[in-house]
């Protein structure tokens, strides 16, 4: 039977979501709890993946097993088993062919920004000590809803098959004591979001205008954008799926 699993974990710890030889990640960790307590060998696949040091505020997964009699019961075995950096919200009996990363057609992350040293965002968001220009970086995020063709804030030697990404919606905004980014597409490219919000922040210092984003977008070379901002800043804070892959087996 095939199950979903709802998760999020604080990245520090991670060298990211996906298994890596001699590196510790959150699928290790979490694969290693389930096989312990279903008393069989599990592997999960997520939604998608996030780099080393990266956060997740909601994340998902799907495994197989035999069904589970009490699902609210393996999820509090779960959260005593598992680390304080890695907690379970839930179990979804699927239907068979649900899928965590194919079936999601919509992903959300945030980055935090803080304007000033702070010993309780040190490891949660990244200090630009410049003022920013919150209306211009806006005016610059506006435009990558206008393209899809996202190459040149891409990883170098990545394997994906194309740099095609819809964007629909890229907004800073003020909130209590940080300056939250808000991004969503159907996906992402790796270190899209960390690349787009370096550059978006030399818009805010006034290194760049708003209109030369469209410039770097159309030149696909990733030498032509801003540098990629801290992980700690980043989170993964929300992923949809259709309604009905939630329809339960009985």
């Amino acid at each position: 039977m095939r199950y979903f699993i709802q998760f999020s974990y604080f990245g520090k710890a991670y060298h990211g979501w996906q298994n890596q030889p001699n590196a510790i990640t959150v699928q290790e960790v979490l694969e290693k709890a389930l096989s312990t307590l279903l008393r069989q060998t599990i592997e999960v696949v997520g939604a998608g993946r996030t780099d080393t040091g990266v956060h997740a505020r909601e994340m998902f997964a799907h495994f197989n097993t035999e069904k589970i009699e009490d699902e609210a019961e393996l999820v509090y075995r779960l959260n005593a088993f598992l680390p304080e950096d890695i907690a379970v919200q839930q179990l979804y009996p699927m239907v068979p062919e649900a899928h965590a990363r194919f079936d999601a057609f919509e992903r959300t992350y945030e980055y935090w920004v803080v304007p000033e040293k702070s010993p309780f965002y040190a490891d949660l968001a990244h200090f630009v000590k410049y003022p920013l220009d919150i209306e211009q970086m806006n005016k610059a995020a506006a435009y990558l809803l206008e393209h899809s063709d996202f190459e040149c804030f891409s990883k170098s030697n990545t394997d994906v098959k194309t740099y095609r990404c819809d964007v629909r919606h890229a907004l800073w905004e003020e909130k209590e004591d940080k300056l939250v980014f808000t991004i969503t597409a159907d996906r992402f490219l790796r270190n899209m979001v960390r690349a787009i919000v370096g550059t978006l922040l030399d818009v805010g210092m006034g290194k760049m205008t708003p209109e030369e984003i469209k410039a770097i977008i159309a030149s696909k070379n990733r030498s032509e954008a801003g540098v990629s901002v801290p992980a700690k800043g980043l989170y993964l804070t929300k992923v949809l799926y259709p309604k009905e892959i939630f329809d339960e087996q009985k």
